[in-house]
């Protein structure tokens, strides 16, 4: 039977997470844990996020999770989930910007207080259903058609231009990546866990998908 881990470092959806790959995968054994053992013998990883970066990255140094996310997303498929997504990248402008993990090179911005698409300012945060387009072939889209929506809140995203690990684009008065992946590692901006049937798509296919 494939474990499934989901780190708990205390900031994430980590219940609703839990329920939803449960829905999918009835043949996973779904673990929300802080055992690092548990972690590095689970066959799948995910790293949720929801919160302030800073406070999402201070806690992931002060139990270990960012050294153990290194080195458990080099060999199994590895799912971040918003913040778990912005956490991965390289540095953040949040809270006067802040170091991440640094698995993708990208920066996270600031959506901005006058954010505006012709003519009309856009609430930020960027909350509630958008669509997303796919940026490359990639087995996690498997049954997802090109410009399905997904449930999304947030203030700052992950660059589209010139982000060479993008896997799906969304525009919110700017181009954002919604998705990048690289090897067996595959991040979202957007909660699949509250995104109905295409989220829950998406969590069956990473239970299925083997990181190739």
């Amino acid at each position: 039977m494939k474990t499934v881990a989901i780190i708990d470092y205390g900031m994430g959806n980590l219940h609703s997470a839990r329920k939803a790959v449960e829905h999918v995968a009835p043949d996973c054994t779904v673990l929300v844990t802080d055992d690092a053992a548990k972690i590095r013998e689970a066959d799948r990883v995910i790293l949720p996020g929801v919160g302030a970066i800073r406070d999402c990255m201070a806690e992931m140094h002060r139990l270990g999770v960012v050294e153990l996310v290194k080195e458990v997303s080099r060999d199994r498929p590895f799912l971040g989930i918003c913040v778990g997504m912005q956490a991965l990248m390289a540095r953040s402008e949040e809270n006067g910007g802040v170091e991440g993990i640094g698995l993708f090179p990208s920066e996270v911005r600031y959506f901005g207080d006058n954010l505006t698409e012709h003519g009309e300012r856009l609430k930020v945060p960027h909350m509630g259903w958008n669509q997303v387009w796919h940026a490359a072939d990639h087995p996690l889209w498997h049954n997802i058609p090109d410009g399905d929506r997904f449930y999304f809140v947030h203030s700052y995203y992950a660059e589209a231009e010139g982000n060479a690990d993008m896997a799906g684009r969304t525009h919110y008065g700017v181009d954002l990546a919604a998705a990048v992946a690289r090897d067996n590692i595959f991040a979202v901006q957007f909660h699949p866990e509250k995104s109905a049937r295409a989220g829950l798509q998406l969590l069956e296919n990473f239970t299925n998908w083997t990181g190739k």
